[in-house]
């Protein structure tokens, strides 16, 4: 084997900002890596480090990487192993600086390079940050002249994979097979220990059987020259790695079967997952078109003020004590109104409670308005003088403060050609990076950029006896945000199974199953190669998650409560 043609083990060791800190060395001391990756943005992460910036220029990006490369720094070049991360969030040339100073003071001989080019608020001026998904051809220039730390700002997920392996494997911009299929290894390992059991649905099972899911390793892949790829674990790492712990990551955050990005679209409804052996699972199969002409951008302003009180309500008359506050605080709030008044009963309570806690039920009272004196001091002092003039039992789980910004996200589109993506060499040489020279042209830009194909579904199963039970006695689920909208992948783990699932779980029963999703556009996704439906349910995150729109703002757990609701099962299934 030529070295350009040995696989590339690729690791990760972060999926969020706040995400394990000891990860970084466990993943460099735990067996061979030839590169090491780290995710710490998210639309909301975003938004917190433009918010620093505001106070401090030279903030906006991720300080815990520096503080995780004090300690490792060194151990990665002596292992050879370089380290990819988008931590520079809004300012990757301060992050390589301060990396480079932190290198001098340690003695460590390291050439840092960045990516930048991302950054787009100068065409959005009201926003508090504007930045384009990049794709991953920026650090690959980094790598190939020699990089040994390459710091980004907002690339796509995938980005953090497909550049070293573009590097490694000399692939270019037309090798939309192999890049997809990067693509894909960067989806299972973008969120650290959500592909080795960590959020798992079957999490029970594992334990039941002696599994150890306390502290889960993360997740690293052997990649191929060919794009296919073995995704694992360093041995003797809690967790596991199953079929069903990568299916659960590759429907996280989706949508069809078209998984468009900028350096390929990759074809989720290709991949096949196979057992290659114990924590070991074989991905091939992808296929990759052409990436669409646009880049997404995502913009995030300052939406206003947001404030919100709990009242506790214990014992008797639940719903009458609910009616008394509301009404005392509405005409309380009546001379200072604010722009969105949102009343929330949550039943925790029960009959004969044996503790006060479970006698209680909470009554949720979230107020927004541009002027924070509306929701700040007009709603505190609204509450606090309620306390002996309520109903029996009156206290509040805290006292209203005085009211926090919130953020609200939207997705525009860009041509290609509205970035200047560009990788910044150790030694101050500056690479530009084409846009990909093929794109599938598309007349909505927001669209993929072809309708989802839509395979025939399986036969129904024959009748027989059902039982009414909660579906996730049969089905996993993963969900989560994106922007306002939430998806629900839902997979199951026989053909058997998927043949009643794709027939059963439709747009009309997921909408009797989830009330809150009546009114909204859902769109259902059928992935009959992964046994997977995957549903995106429009609007229902309202401005993204830093608006804090309902209980669960980023639909961490609409899948588990989905999971819960009871349908006819067959027993053949049960």
């Amino acid at each position: 084997m030529t070295p350009a043609a040995r696989p590339l083990r690729i690791g990760n060791a972060s999926g969020f900002y706040g995400d394990r800190f000891d990860a970084m060395r466990e993943m460099l001391t735990g067996g061979e890596l030839d590169v090491l990756t780290g995710d710490y943005l998210a639309e909301l992460t975003m938004l917190i480090l433009g918010r620093d910036r505001l106070k401090d220029p030279r903030a906006g990006y991720a300080r815990t990487f520096l503080r995780q490369l004090e300690e490792c720094l060194g151990l990665a070049h002596e292992r050879g192993v370089r380290i990819v991360a988008n931590a520079g969030g809004l300012n990757p040339a301060g992050l390589a600086d301060a990396v480079r100073q932190l290198a001098d003071r340690l003695g460590i001989p390291v050439r840092v390079a960045h990516v930048e080019g991302d950054d787009l608020h100068s065409r959005y001026p009201d926003s508090l940050a504007a930045h384009a998904y990049l794709g991953g051809f920026g650090i690959a220039a980094c790598l190939r002249e020699g990089a040994d730390i390459v710091v980004t700002g907002r690339v796509t997920d995938a980005a953090l994979v497909t550049g070293p392996a573009a590097a490694h494997f000399g692939w270019g911009s037309g090798d939309h097979d192999r890049l997809a299929g990067a693509v894909v290894a960067g989806h299972v390992l973008e969120c650290g220990a959500q592909a080795t059991g960590g959020n798992y649905a079957f999490f029970h099972e594992f334990r039941e059987s002696g599994g150890d899911l306390r502290h889960p390793g993360f997740p690293l892949a052997e990649l191929h020259e060919d794009g296919t790829c073995v995704i694992t674990k360093h041995p003797g790492t809690g967790g596991l790695v199953d079929v069903g712990t990568v299916t659960a990551q590759l429907l996280y955050e989706t949508a069809g079967a078209r998984y468009a990005g900028p350096d390929v679209t990759a074809r989720l409804d290709t991949v096949r997952l196979t057992q290659d052996g114990p924590d070991r699972v074989r991905v091939e199969g992808v296929r990759g078109e052409a990436p669409p002409p646009t880049l997404k951008v995502g913009v995030n302003r300052l939406g206003g003020f947001r404030n919100e009180v709990a009242f506790v309500l214990t014992g008797l008359d639940i719903e009458a004590k609910a009616s008394l506050v509301r009404e005392q605080m509405t005409d309380a709030l009546s001379k200072s109104l604010p722009a969105e008044v949102r009343w929330d009963l949550v039943r925790t309570d029960r009959p004969d409670a044996p503790t006060e806690e479970t006698a209680s039920a909470l009554l949720r009272l979230v107020v927004r308005d541009r002027d924070q004196e509306t929701v700040g001091r007009s709603l505190s002092g609204a509450a606090v003088e309620l306390a002996l003039a309520s109903y029996p039992g009156f206290h509040v789980l805290a006292p209203p403060g005085k009211g926090s910004p919130y953020g609200v996200f939207e997705d525009v589109y860009v041509p290609h050609g509205a970035v200047d993506h560009v990788a910044v060499l150790h030694d101050g040489r500056r690479i530009t990076v084409p846009p990909a020279p093929d794109t599938a042209v598309f007349d909505d830009v927001p669209q993929p950029p072809a309708p989802d194909p839509q395979p025939p579904l399986p036969d129904p199963q024959p009748p027989g006896p059902t039982r009414h039970a909660p579906l996730g006695l049969v089905a996993g689920a993963r969900s989560g945000d994106k922007g306002g909208n939430a998806n629900v992948g839902v997979w199951v783990r026989t053909d058997e199974a998927y043949r009643w699932l794709a027939h059963e779980l439709t747009v009309d029963r997921f909408r009797q199953l989830i009330p809150e999703s009546g009114q909204l556009k859902v769109t259902r996704h059928p992935l009959p190669a992964l046994r997977a439906l995957n549903f995106v349910v429009e609007g229902v995150l309202g401005e993204g998650v830093a608006a804090q729109h309902r209980f669960d703002p980023q639909a961490k757990a609409l899948g588990e409560w989905l999971r819960s609701r009871h349908l006819d099962i067959p027993e053949t299934l049960l």
